[in-house]
């Protein structure tokens, strides 16, 4: 009987030393986790999401004036994150809900984080690829179309995406660099036609191009555009 209760004492100290072991393990994979994803979140942030269709635009606003460096690389950079964020808005929480918080409570596992938080980004990319940019993906890497979207792999549908959002952002950009291009040929050929063929149009174009601008409120107009373009 001694022995018995000598053994059981035994095997309860073991378990109770290993407890705090198990616990730091589990936290230092959290924590290699947690660190990892903040390594990898601007790839993501950039690859995943609109933040490509929105740079895209305002750049190409900025060109269509003639100044390529107004306004400066760090306020568009500075105001499509925010945009971003604003339309990804939905999918964070979405990402924070499933899988951050509850990884955090250490109530779910690595695996079942990841699975679980990338479903969101799926979803939302999934809503905006062509069924034309996944089959070029895939015909690229000679694997054959899955058969429910579902079934999709995340590193083939995010080439797929960002193919979608070059071409939705040139399509938007097009839209924009229309009615600046017709401005300068208006004032090339009044310019033609007065005599002045000395006179750069751009010099008399670009203070016509930021006027009509500012008077139809343009830069709200193309936030509103893009944004509106992800449905």
């Amino acid at each position: 009987m001694k022995a018995r209760l000598l053994s059981a004492f035994a095997g309860l100290s073991i378990l109770t030393a290993a407890s705090p072991a198990w616990a730091a393990d589990s936290d230092i994979v959290r924590t290699s986790v947690l660190l990892t994803a903040l390594a990898i979140a601007p790839a993501i942030f950039v690859s995943m999401t609109s933040f490509v269709r929105i740079a895209i635009v305002l750049s190409m606003v900025r060109h269509a004036f003639g100044m390529p460096e107004t306004p400066p690389n760090t306020v568009l950079v500075s105001l499509a994150a925010l945009l971003t964020a604003f339309v990804m808005g939905p999918t964070f929480a979405s990402i924070n809900s499933a899988a951050l918080q509850p990884l955090l409570d250490g109530s779910i596992g690595v695996e079942t984080a990841i699975a679980q938080g990338s479903a969101p980004l799926r979803d939302f990319m999934l809503a905006q690829v062509r069924n034309e940019d996944l089959a070029a993906v895939y015909d690229i890497a000679r694997v054959p179309l899955p058969a429910t979207p579902e079934d999709v792999d995340i590193l083939k549908l995010a080439p797929a995406f960002i193919l979608n959002e070059l071409r939705t952002a040139f399509t938007i950009g097009f839209v924009i660099l229309l009615p600046f291009l017709l401005i300068e040929l208006v004032v090339a050929s009044v310019l033609l036609s007065l005599g002045m063929m000395m006179v750069p149009p751009a010099t008399i174009s670009l203070p016509i191009k930021l006027l009509m601008f500012v008077l139809i409120d343009g830069w709200a107009l193309v936030i509103q555009g893009v944004i509106g373009s992800f449905g």
